[in-house]
């Protein structure tokens, strides 16, 4: 189901692009349409402070973040209100697992958006696409965001790296 959503060409998104719906949020597939938005927020030291910590240029933009990965990594642009405030995306590790990135336009940070776009994420991926086990991998030094993927459920487990991680497991059924 993709609620509308076309391609610069005038052609609904792929298969595979679900619009996901939360509380306050709701996930839309990124499409080429996105590039100029991503780019400048991936492009503002501000925005990418979590995010590798270096700001990425347009062309990285464009191969990383408006689906050129699909269907291994799925982007998606979360909005607030009909308004984008951040990027979210799912990316697979096999049939069973994968992981969550998440990054939001510092101005709708402690709003609970950060709760609520994983949520609409993890309903998605343990309900239609039957995952068992989702990480995510904060940086240490976001508190702020360590403590919104607890609120979600994800709880701490050992790393290889010794870098924080996080895991979400999906009651068996």
């Amino acid at each position: 189901m993709t609620d509308g959503r076309l391609t610069p060409d005038g052609r609904p998104t792929p298969d595979g692009t679900t619009t996901l719906h939360g509380t306050l949020t709701r996930l839309v597939p990124t499409t080429e349409a996105d590039l100029d938005l991503l780019a400048g927020w991936f492009a503002s030291p501000d925005f990418v402070t979590y995010w590798g910590g270096v700001p990425l240029s347009r062309t990285e933009v464009a191969a990383k973040y408006v689906g050129g990965r699909r269907p291994r990594v799925q982007s998606y642009l979360v909005l607030a209100e009909d308004a984008p405030v951040g990027y979210a995306q799912f990316w697979y590790a096999d049939e069973a697992e994968g992981g969550i990135d998440l990054v939001l336009q510092p101005g709708f940070q402690g709003r609970g958006l950060g709760p609520d776009a994983p949520r609409a994420l993890l309903a998605h991926l343990g309900g239609e696409l039957r995952r068992r086990r989702v990480t995510v991998d904060p940086v240490r030094e976001n508190v702020r965001a360590v403590r919104a993927w607890e609120r979600v459920g994800f709880r701490q487990v050992p790393s290889e790296t010794g870098e924080p991680l996080m895991e979400f497991r999906f009651p068996s059924s």
